[in-house]
């Protein structure tokens, strides 16, 4: 991830140097969202509200939105985090955007598992009607995120089978995808759950 990052600042500052306003933009969203991934919220921040502003001069990405969302719900800042996400998930379905509609249930279905009290029934409908998209679109990476989230939202609520064959499905698809940012999660939430 850090690799990544160094290279996003490089391209953010050089979108800068040359004043290149939608490359700046790109790079701008893409940094903010890598820093989200990287706990790195409050250095995101203020470059996905910078992205997500920019739409009012006629640039349209709805996967921002679901970036700055993300780092909302990171910072526990639920009804932001819900509102820009529905905001997001509406855009997409008027663009007919199948691909950004499923990362933005998958997200929906990660703030429901946040709220207080916790909205489980909102949270698994959620996380299933992304999967069927991922299912649908091929979206493997996705469908292993899906699985995560609902294997850590059965663990909650104590539904230790459903848990667990979740969390297994999730383990398995990183591993078949080599992603390995992410399967430590999905490790410690399969120990925690047993």
């Amino acid at each position: 991830m850090q690799q990544a990052i160094l290279w996003l600042e490089r391209s953010l500052e050089t979108c800068r140097l040359w004043d290149q306003p939608l490359l700046l933009y790109v790079s701008a969203a893409t940094l903010g969202y890598a820093y989200v991934l990287a706990d790195r919220v409050s250095d995101a921040l203020p470059l996905l509200e910078q992205s997500v502003a920019m739409e009012v001069m006629g640039v349209m990405r709805s996967r921002v939105h679901v970036w700055l969302s993300e780092a909302y719900l990171r910072l526990g800042r639920l009804d932001e985090a819900l509102a820009l996400a529905a905001r997001g998930l509406e855009v997409c379905r008027t663009q007919a955007r199948q691909g950004d509609q499923a990362w933005t249930l998958r997200l929906l279905g990660a703030i429901h598992a946040h709220r207080h009290p916790l909205q489980v029934e909102l949270a698994a409908a959620a996380y299933q009607q992304a999967l069927a998209l991922a299912e649908g679109l091929g979206m493997r990476p996705l469908q292993a995120h899906c699985h995560l989230g609902l294997g850590t939202l059965y663990a909650t609520t104590g539904q230790r089978e459903q848990a667990r064959a979740e969390l297994s499905t999730a383990i398995d698809r990183y591993c078949a995808l080599d992603m390995t940012f992410w399967l430590p999660q999905a490790q410690a939430a399969l120990a925690q759950g047993e």
